[in-house]
């Protein structure tokens, strides 16, 4: 079925800001700001200005809408090209169940708002 929704996990779309450092080159450890722009419990969507690689994967502070910063590791799954931008796809790896349920908790207070 063309243009079905194939995520087992609602989507949702937060403005915040993530540091993230390569954890396989600890020669060139480098920390650079992104843009967020989507997140579920498994993975999250962002923009970021410098080329990361797929299948890598980052160190990454995420600061959610309670001001709360989600330590997690992100595996970088899919790349885009945007203007002037890179659009990234990654899922989360090993996160812990906690972290995760804070994610679902504003899900279910949203979708119910």
């Amino acid at each position: 079925m063309a243009g079905m929704e194939r995520r087992r996990n609602k989507r949702l779309e937060l403005t915040s800001r993530l540091i993230i450092k390569r954890l396989d080159n600890f020669d060139e450890e480098q920390e650079v700001a992104i843009e967020v722009s989507d997140v579920s419990k498994t993975g999250l969507g962002f923009y970021c200005t410098i080329p990361l690689e797929i299948g890598a994967v980052y160190e990454a502070y995420l600061t959610i809408w309670t001001k709360e910063v989600i330590h997690a590791f992100v595996e970088i799954v899919r790349i885009e090209k945007d203007e002037d931008a890179f659009k990234y796809g990654g899922i989360f790896i090993g996160m812990p169940e906690m972290d995760a349920a804070r994610i679902e908790i504003y899900d279910t207070v949203n979708s119910n708002q």
